[in-house]
């Protein structure tokens, strides 16, 4: 047998993927099993959160650089609006993303959202209101990231469309140019 795998099967970037899933596999779990073990909510609270806050960071300022190209913030102008801003890698670049890499970010960042909202929903249900602030800090930063990225993402592909676009045209004008020219 052969164990041996083509290059396009492995992760190009283990460790970051790693750590990616990491921080969020962290929260959750510990979220999950401090009911058996820790008693006290503030612990709960503050672990939890820091965890989360970690993913969180490492999902916006590493891993979302490194696994799909993409980099997002939000920034206070002087008139006090809320401007999103937006950073991916060039064409090229973008497309030698590691397809498993980028399959496993935009996966487990949705995924990770959604047990957060199973959560919630099974602490609503059991009356425990002071667990769903846990839930909705955590929730909060995972969508966040979400949005984040979804839009980078749209607004990589538009800046993408309009190099095709700026480059087909230009060809074009070049051509014509040079037709009649010779005319």
């Amino acid at each position: 047998m052969d164990f041996s795998q083509t290059p396009g099967e492995n992760y190009a970037n283990p460790k970051t993927c790693f750590f990616h899933v990491l921080f969020k596999a962290a929260a959750l779990a510990f979220y999950i099993l401090s009911a058996l073990f820790v008693d006290s909510f503030v612990i709960i609270f503050v672990v939890t959160v820091v965890l989360a806050a970690l993913d969180f960071w490492v999902v916006k300022n590493v891993s979302g650089r490194i696994l799909v190209g993409l980099r997002w913030w939000n920034e206070i102008n002087e008139d006090g609006e809320s401007v999103w801003k937006f950073e991916s890698l060039d064409q090229q670049s973008l497309a030698r993303i590691n397809k498993k890499d980028s399959w496993l970010f935009w996966w487990t960042l949705y995924l990770n959202a959604a047990a957060w909202i199973v959560l919630g929903v099974f602490s609503v249900i059991r009356f425990q209101v002071d667990y769903v602030l846990v839930i909705a800090v955590c929730l909060s930063l995972s969508i966040a990231n979400i949005i984040g990225f979804t839009k980078c993402q749209k607004d990589a592909k538009k800046q993408i469309q309009a190099f095709a676009t700026q480059t087909i045209s230009s060809r074009f004008s070049s051509t014509l140019q040079s037709a009649f020219s010779v005319v």
